[in-house]
């Protein structure tokens, strides 16, 4: 079953996004996989403190997103194919990048500093992961 034992009490954004965003980082990171059963939308709502309203919302996002099945007044579960993990992690990647990007706008960086800043810290990060000393 899938836990939201993990599932960090602070966030950005709706909750409801905040489970799903919580949902695809399980499929891409792989501890969300194909067939696990999710836990029921009382139970997540519980586990979490919040309306059971919203844990609804959350999971009919997933179904659409083919993430998720369920059945009226069965159990659902997760549906994870090699083409749903690749979207997961491109949303996620782009979730995050997008983030990124916004700080520096906002910090008044302009572009070109911005990939070549990128570009510096890609090539130290590779750097150090040769060197063993990536995290």
């Amino acid at each position: 079953m899938v836990s939201f034992a993990g599932f960090p009490p602070e966030g950005e954004g709706p909750i409801y996004l905040r489970i799903v965003r919580f949902i695809r980082a399980g499929v891409a990171a792989g501890t969300v996989v194909d067939g696990d059963e999710m836990p029921s939308r009382r139970v997540v709502s519980a586990v979490l403190g919040v309306n059971p309203n919203t844990v609804q919302k959350a999971y009919r996002m997933l179904e659409e997103e083919g993430l998720m099945v369920s059945r009226s007044g069965a159990k659902s579960f997760a549906v994870v194919t090699p083409e749903s993990v690749e979207a997961a992690r491109a949303r996620l990647q782009a979730e995050e990048i997008g983030r990124v990007v916004t700080a520096l706008r906002r910090s008044g960086m302009e572009k070109g500093d911005a990939m070549a800043l990128l570009s510096r810290l890609w090539d130290e990060d590779e750097q150090a992961e040769e060197r063993g000393e990536s995290e």
